[in-house]
């Protein structure tokens, strides 16, 4: 696939390219320009992220780093069986448990909300940062809620993290989370509030809480060339009032946060557990060779 001319590979994170140092010059330039492609592409058009990871994949499938981005890509395209194959090998090769929220998910995401939960009281928990155990949290939470357990899942995002009035990056998500819960439950009051203090969070708009705050309070979001023809307004050769942006707000919006992907994976992605435990193996292997 073609690179862009304003890539050059300089933009990737410095560990990553201390662990791309292993790898012959122009290789390691090639694969560096493939991963800033994954992360450019990832949030705006996770089917092109995907194929950039893949070719980075092919050309450096020891490479952790190249690993975990290819379980990124994956996990966008909702492929969370190969996510969490990707997942597994870069905490292999790593030792770090970094990943163990994202790969919890990924359980969730292959309908196994069950093993997501066993995943949140692992010991690998406690050994998260906190933006790690909030997260883990979050997914726990959505996990309770695959399982129809809504009041567990709002007792789960109870927390100090959620009491505190500091705000912190994963602020916004986790009240979101929580008042999405409460929503669900029927507190459509408590929802009112919660959503009303994510946004107050929420600066750079990571979730839509003044969409679900102004659909709470019975806002409706009106498109201008829609009220303008109501109207009448203009006359009929067309001469109307061209001055000004036309927009219309979305007031509709999903119903769980960004954390909590849907549950629902297709066919193609379900695996069971032997499956899983193939791919480790190979893994192994693949680690094993690389330290020969």
């Amino acid at each position: 696939m073609p690179i862009p001319e304003d890539v050059t590979g300089d933009e990737i994170d410095k560990d990553v390219r201390q662990e791309l140092q292993s790898l012959p010059k122009t290789l390691a330039e090639d694969v560096a320009k493939n991963l800033v492609m994954v992360a450019r592409l990832i949030d705006e058009d996770p089917e092109g992220a995907y194929a950039y990871s893949r070719i980075a994949l092919r050309l450096a499938s020891r490479v952790a780093a190249v690993r975990e981005a290819a379980g990124f890509a994956a996990y966008a395209n909702q492929k969370y069986s190969e996510a969490l194959a990707e997942f597994r090998a870069a905490r292999r090769m790593t030792g770090t448990v970094e990943l163990w929220p994202v790969m919890a998910d990924c359980e969730r995401g292959l309908g196994r909300p069950e093993k997501a939960l066993d995943m949140a009281g692992a010991p690998e928990v406690q050994k998260l940062d906190k933006a790690g155990q909030v997260e883990m949290r979050l997914v726990a939470a959505g996990a309770r809620r695959d399982m129809e357990q809504l009041d567990a899942a709002i007792v789960t995002l109870q927390s100090p993290e959620l009491a505190s009035n500091s705000v912190q990056p994963w602020t916004a998500r986790l009240r979101y989370a929580y008042a999405d819960a409460l929503l669900a439950a029927g507190r459509e009051t408590e929802a009112r509030e919660w959503f009303a203090k994510a946004v107050e969070a929420d600066k750079d708009g990571s979730t839509d809480a003044s969409d679900r705050l102004a659909e709470l309070d019975g806002v409706e979001f009106v498109d201008a060339f829609d009220a303008s023809d109501e109207s009448g307004e203009g006359d009929e050769s067309g001469e109307g009032d061209e001055s000004g942006d036309v927009g219309g707000a979305k007031a509709e919006a999903d119903s769980e946060p960004e954390t909590d992907s849907n549950s629902e994976a297709d066919s193609e992605t379900e695996v069971d557990s032997e499956t899983d435990s193939e791919t480790d193996a190979e893994v192994d292997t693949e680690v094993d060779d690389d330290k020969d």
